[in-house]
């Protein structure tokens, strides 16, 4: 059982508050996820992120398969951290870390993801050449649209 760490930082020029609202808010997740990934929320969202959470999603991960995946909030500090755990969707686990932290001139973002991909042997053999590489290009596209909507930190 292979357990792989993806883990991306970035600085963005804003208040702390203001980081926490945009994250805390789960629509917002539409907004910093690739367009060709169809992400849809069906669940009913009409709080900020509370320990316990349930939220379903269509998302089109890989190879325009579309798949549901559901997440749990376990775990919240506010305006320092949450975890969201994968309960059903394209991974075996799937285990995110989101951290906030107040910086000179701004925030730091930080997200560890441990995640295990399915099918056992040849989930890792096709990790490098296919699950990691897609992993990296939404996570840059999150780091860019973040950057757009907030600026770039100097």
């Amino acid at each position: 059982m292979k357990i792989y760490t993806l883990h991306k930082s970035q600085k963005l020029p804003i208040s702390l508050d203001k980081a926490w609202q945009f994250l805390s808010d789960p629509k917002n997740l539409k907004t910093i996820t690739p367009a060709y990934m169809s992400f849809d929320i069906l669940s009913k969202i009409d709080r900020p992120l509370y320990t316990g959470q349930i939220i379903q999603y269509h998302v089109t991960p890989l190879l325009g398969i579309k798949t549901k995946w559901v997440s749990e909030i376990t775990h919240i500090e506010e305006k320092e951290y949450f975890v969201d755990e994968q309960m059903y969707g394209p991974y075996a686990l799937w285990h995110h870390k989101h951290f906030v932290k107040e910086i000179e001139g701004g925030v730091l973002l930080e997200d560890i993801i441990d995640y295990k991909v399915p099918l056992g042997i040849l989930g890792q053999i096709v990790h490098p050449f296919l699950v990691q590489p897609k992993l990296e290009e939404i996570f840059k596209y999150r780091q860019e649209k973040l950057t757009e909507l907030f600026g770039e930190f100097k």
